[in-house]
């Protein structure tokens, strides 16, 4: 399951990488034929997802390890702090984004005018965010499939390159085909996507924060599970329930009460049963614990 899973969620990370240094590529030599600030600073924007995708390739390979003697539920973590970090480098873009947007804003109104670019910038734009459109709806697709948090972080980076390169497109666009007085449109652009992405940025570093700080399942899932022990045959009382994420998988402690007059094979065996219900919801990787107690019977007054 582990190595199916690696499988396809590398594959979706590759696929990015190798779509991002032909864009960067691209960019680069368009902004620079093109006479294009916002495409150059685009394509340099771009060697950061480069980065990006190849720390995220290490992270799903630690994660895809198997449990040892010193990770005993697993390299899962690996995998939350890499979305973690996602979640920062999109926070540190959006800044750089909306930086440079006012310094823009700023300069042009000053003594720093911005210049009118070529179509070879126009068509690079278009072509950048047709590409980074299908980068995020692949990786989103596949991220959740797997249940990634690391690869929905990254196609949520993607979507963020998209407004990027919307911006840089508008700005492009609005002073080849409406004059150099409306260059002013690439930096306000900018400066309106930086926020979007702002907003990306922190709800996936809050995600990943809660997940690594042992933030239990939301209490519809625990009602959930609570619902899948008691239609358990010889379950009673469950309780004293315990969640956790551990990557891409979950992790669930609970207490339950068996009768009394059973003996320990079969009080077992309804454990098993339970496990067993358990891991066909949530997952074979779902790391379960179950701790079993007699069923006492109070009698009635």
């Amino acid at each position: 399951m582990q190595k199916k899973r690696f499988a396809e969620a590398s594959y979706a990370v590759w696929l990015g990488f190798f779509s991002n240094v032909a864009l960067t590529l691209l960019k680069l030599a368009a902004g620079i034929l093109g006479r294009s600030a916002a495409m150059v600073a685009d394509g340099i924007h771009s060697v950061s997802d480069i980065m990006t995708d190849l720390v995220i390739a290490g992270s799903l390979r630690v994660a895809a390890k198997p449990r040892d003697g010193n990770h005993k539920y697993g390299h899962g973590k690996v995998e939350t702090l890499a979305a973690a970090f996602v979640g920062g480098v999109l926070f540190a873009v959006g800044a750089g984004i909306l930086y440079a947007g006012i310094k823009s804003i700023a300069g042009h109104f000053g003594d720093q005018p911005l210049s009118r670019p070529g179509m070879i910038a126009f068509y690079a734009a278009v072509i950048s965010i047709l590409v980074k459109e299908f980068l995020f709806r692949y990786t989103l697709v596949k991220g959740k499939r797997v249940k990634s948090n690391v690869l929905v972080a990254n196609a949520w980076h993607h979507r963020s390159d998209v407004y990027s390169s919307l911006g840089t497109l508008l700005g492009i666009g609005g002073a080849i085909f409406l004059g150099p007085q409306w260059v002013i449109l690439d930096p306000i652009a900018a400066v309106i996507v930086s926020i979007f992405i702002f907003k990306v940025a922190v709800g996936i570093i809050r995600e990943a924060l809660m997940e690594l700080i042992e933030t239990s399942l939301p209490g519809k899932k625990e009602e959930e599970i609570l619902r899948i022990a008691h239609e358990v045959s010889g379950v009673h009382n469950p309780h004293d329930l315990k969640t956790r994420k551990i990557g891409s998988n979950i992790a669930i402690d609970m207490h339950i009460q068996v009768q009394k007059h059973l003996n320990v094979e079969q009080a077992h065996d309804i454990t098993v049963r339970l496990e067993r219900r358990l891991r066909d919801t949530y997952g074979k990787d779902t790391h379960i614990s179950v701790h079993t107690e007699p069923l006492e019977v109070r009698s009635k007054k």
